[in-house]
């Protein structure tokens, strides 16, 4: 099978919203369809990463329609990943105007840029997205810009959504010292290495990364590090440093009843009654609590969506630990194979 294929967009909403959005179109040549009825997915990623952290699922993702050939019912498009405003290259573009007091960012921020990127109203993107069949795919953070994206005017229309461990809570949920360790971890994190070859044998050694794809670490390394100096660090004019400072990191976390999180787990039963919302938990339960995965589906959703599923192998960070077993959730939830009983899932 050929290699992605994409193609990077800025759009630039200015003066009717600060901050620019860079995202990137995939397509893979040979296997992306120019029919009606094919479908343009939307990817959004979770707090600390960047939009090319969906690359190996991407590929998976892509193998598998390989695999059906012509009698599969999946046709694909393009697909469409957008950058956080504060992360990966959206973060370059804009780290003089986060310079202006963005120390809490609240997640809502992404759900506006979101809209405003499918929406048409910035310059740079020559794309009529009301012409599309979207899907919206999100991971952790990513989950409640798309969730919160669908409360702004003029609506943007998605035929369904795919969520990978919405990071959604009700407010009684919500834990200060849980935000508070995540803050703290943010500012601590080392931010600076003399090269990306450093930066990669550093983060291989650490027990936290060494459970990651191998490809979405290199993928990391590749596009969430940036040639100093910065903005943040003017002084320093050799190596390499994060796109998503630890500042904007920690300003992500910092709110501890964050209101994004919790107007997207409010607002769920209004989404789930309009489209189909998937959601795809993490087989082991770490950062999410079982208890807290169970009540999203029977309270914040009133069990009204299309289908839930657990991915073996994984918890939170299901995009950068297992690639291979997400794409083919994505595609089972595509494909509308049959969903196992949610309890015989947890592995």
């Amino acid at each position: 099978m050929p290699p992605l294929s994409s193609q990077e967009y800025v759009c630039d909403p200015r003066p009717d919203y600060p901050l620019l959005i860079a995202a990137k179109r995939y397509t893979v040549p040979g296997y992306t369809s120019e029919d009606s009825d094919a479908l343009t997915l939307v990817l959004t990623h979770g707090t600390g990463y960047h939009k090319e952290q969906w690359e190996p699922t991407l590929e998976h993702l892509f193998e598998n329609i390989a695999r059906a050939g012509d009698a599969s019912s999946v046709k694909i498009r393009d697909v469409w990943a957008i950058d956080c405003p504060n992360h990966g290259d959206s973060a370059i573009l804009n780290e003089r105007t986060l310079l202006w007091g963005y120390d809490n960012f609240n997640w809502e921020e992404y759900a506006r840029a979101v809209h405003i990127f499918l929406s048409g109203l910035g310059r740079g993107v020559d794309v009529d997205f009301s012409k599309c069949r979207l899907v919206g795919i999100g991971h952790s953070m990513g989950c409640v810009a798309l969730i919160s994206s669908t409360a702004f005017s003029p609506k943007v229309s998605f035929d369904s959504f795919i969520f990978a461990e919405p990071m959604c809570f009700p407010k009684d949920s919500m834990l200060p010292s849980f935000s508070t360790y995540l803050t703290t971890g943010a500012e601590k994190r080392r931010d600076i290495f003399a090269s990306r070859g450093e930066a990669l044998a550093w983060l291989q050694s650490r027990a936290g990364f060494k459970v990651w794809d191998p490809r979405v670490l290199r993928a990391f390394v590749n596009h969430g590090l940036r040639e100093l100096p910065t903005a943040e660090y003017p002084d320093k004019t050799s190596g390499v440093t994060l796109k998503c400072t630890r500042a904007q990191e920690a300003a992500c976390y910092r709110d501890h009843y964050n209101t994004g999180r919790v107007r997207a787990y409010n607002y769920l039963p209004t989404l789930c009654a309009s489209r189909p919302v998937h959601v795809l938990y993490g087989a082991i339960d770490d950062y999410i609590p079982g208890q807290v995965k169970d009540r999203l589906l029977a309270e914040g959703m009133h069990n009204r969506q299309a289908s839930a599923r657990r991915v073996p192998g994984s918890g939170h960070l299901i995009v950068q630990t297992q690639p291979r077993a997400l794409a083919d959730a994505i595609w089972a939830v595509l494909a509308r194979e049959p969903v196992p009983a949610w309890e015989k899932t947890k592995l």
